[in-house]
């Protein structure tokens, strides 16, 4: 395991350097940092206090920091893809799984270790998808590990569409290689029954002038844990991570985003928005930006915007970047969470909109932005009418 804390030197003569001490006792600040293994026992048991898991709920996740396999058949799986698309099964140490995952928690380190033979989705060098892949994943009950590997050989274009729904304890590994030339968007979408508890580690690399788009849509589940991190690795390459959620009472929806620019004219857009309604209604967002030392010329932003529709809910919101060269486009970083915007509202309404029309028209209007940059027509218009739906509860209630 990779650690933070060292011995303090000298400690054996009796002698206590108080720079050593400082780094053994200093707890871990920056993604990067952040220690990763296979092996569960590594990590311990989540209790809250690390920085990773201090705004989560524990004790709502506690089935899951549990070392155990699963029943199986608790997830249905069921793949619509078209002919070209590639589909493997990857035991432990088979190549491409594990080539660029690797876990940074006791959750992630749990569904690699309880996953046998991982699902591979390899889309073949220079084809392009005329149609998205779909997985649709649906939870029965039950505790359910996964590791899926999805693969964008060099030059190939196309898009995997992740879809939960139904109820589990789901630990899930999603690791993702865009390889050089590649063009590729993953899009997770989480419409799970109430008294579902979902936590997902999705991370990439992204090789040579290559591109990644990947989308967190976030509506159903009583918790739902999405932690997105890519490395953009080759010159020139390019990632857009986008979210989307919708809390209600009792609802926590989060995902810590980590974007690293590794190599050189890399260019990165970060953008969730969520809204949130009802009491108790909690929404996390976590986004670490790392520019690397060689990652000159890089262009990145990251933000995340929030709407408070009633009393009683609440939004966390961190954005942090860290830059290690002087020599870069643009970086930068922006959060804001509040209510209506009063002169929206006025604007509309001075126009013969009922006030509930007006308020149903600025969310819409909010959370249509990453709607859009989906790509997937049908899943758009699903999406619209899952938001108008949420409203429609919203207001009943």
């Amino acid at each position: 395991m990779t650690t933070a804390t060292q011995t303090p030197a000298g400690a054996a003569e009796g002698h206590i350097d108080p720079a050593a001490l400082v780094a053994s006792v200093v707890p871990v600040q920056t993604r990067s940092e952040r220690p990763t293994s296979f092996d569960p026992s590594d990590f311990g048991t989540p209790t809250g206090r690390e920085v990773n898991w201090k705004l989560s709920p524990i004790d709502r996740l506690r089935p899951l920091f549990a070392d155990e396999a699963g029943p199986e058949g608790i997830m249905r799986v069921e793949v619509t893809a078209p002919d070209a698309v590639e589909q493997l099964r990857l035991g432990a140490g088979q190549a491409p799984r594990g080539e660029h995952f690797r876990p940074e928690d006791r959750t992630a380190a749990l569904a690699w270790t309880h996953e046998p033979e991982a699902p591979l989705l390899r889309i073949p060098a220079n084809v392009e998808l005329d149609e998205p892949v779909v997985v649709r994943l649906t939870g029965t009950g039950g505790l359910a590990h996964a590791h899926v590997v999805i693969e964008a050989q060099s030059n190939s274009r196309g898009t995997v569409v992740l879809r939960h729904e139904g109820t589990a304890h789901h630990a899930q590994n999603v690791e993702i290689l865009v390889r050089d030339g590649a063009e590729l968007t993953v899009v997770s979408v989480q419409r799970w029954d109430d008294d579902a508890v979902h936590a997902s580690s999705h991370q990439a690399r992204v090789d040579r002038d290559a591109k990644l788009t990947h989308v967190v849509v976030s509506f159903g589940g009583g918790v739902v844990r999405v932690n997105p991190s890519v490395e953009l690795a080759g010159a020139g390459a390019e990632g857009r991570l986008y979210g989307l959620s919708f809390a209600d009472a009792g609802q926590h929806l989060e995902s810590q985003v980590y974007l690293h620019h590794k190599g050189p004219h890399t260019v990165g857009d970060v953008l969730y928005k969520g809204a949130l309604q009802g009491e108790s209604a909690r929404s996390v967002w976590i986004g670490d930006v790392l520019i690397g030392p060689d990652a000159t010329g890089t262009d990145s932003y990251e933000a995340n915007r929030n709407l408070v529709l009633t009393d009683g809910a609440r939004a966390d919101s961190i954005p942090n970047l860290e830059i290690e060269t002087g020599d870069i486009q643009g970086a930068g970083h922006a959060s804001a969470t509040g209510r209506f915007d009063d002169e929206q509202l006025f604007y509309l309404q001075a126009r013969g909109i009922a006030e509930d029309e007006a308020r149903r028209l600025v969310v819409l209007g909010f959370l249509s932005e990453i709607v859009q940059r989906i790509g997937i027509p049908e899943l758009e218009t699903e999406l619209i009418e899952a938001i108008e739906r949420e409203l429609a509860d919203g207001a009943a209630a």
